[in-house]
């Protein structure tokens, strides 16, 4: 997946959980998990301006682009891991 999503990272840096990450922003865990897994396939503007503000980052803290093209053949990004 050409974009990775790093919330776990900032997460972690803060020593903050799911469950309080998630009320601060006004997202449910389970939907918190859809991000930080790279499931979902948008995210609203509101909501990446709650998490910059919630973790006092900037959007490229938690959205990498990765070209999965530039790996070797037979391997994988486990970046997002």
């Amino acid at each position: 997946m050409p974009i990775v999503v790093r919330i776990d990272v900032e997460l972690a840096k803060r020593k903050m959980g799911v469950g309080e990450f998630a009320e601060k922003v006004g997202l449910t865990p389970a939907n918190v998990a859809v991000l930080k897994n790279g499931r979902a396939k948008a995210v609203r503007f509101s909501t990446l301006e709650a998490m910059c503000r919630v973790l006092e980052c900037q959007p490229g803290d938690l959205l990498e682009f990765v070209d999965d093209e530039a790996l070797p053949a037979g391997t994988h990004d486990t970046r997002s891991a």
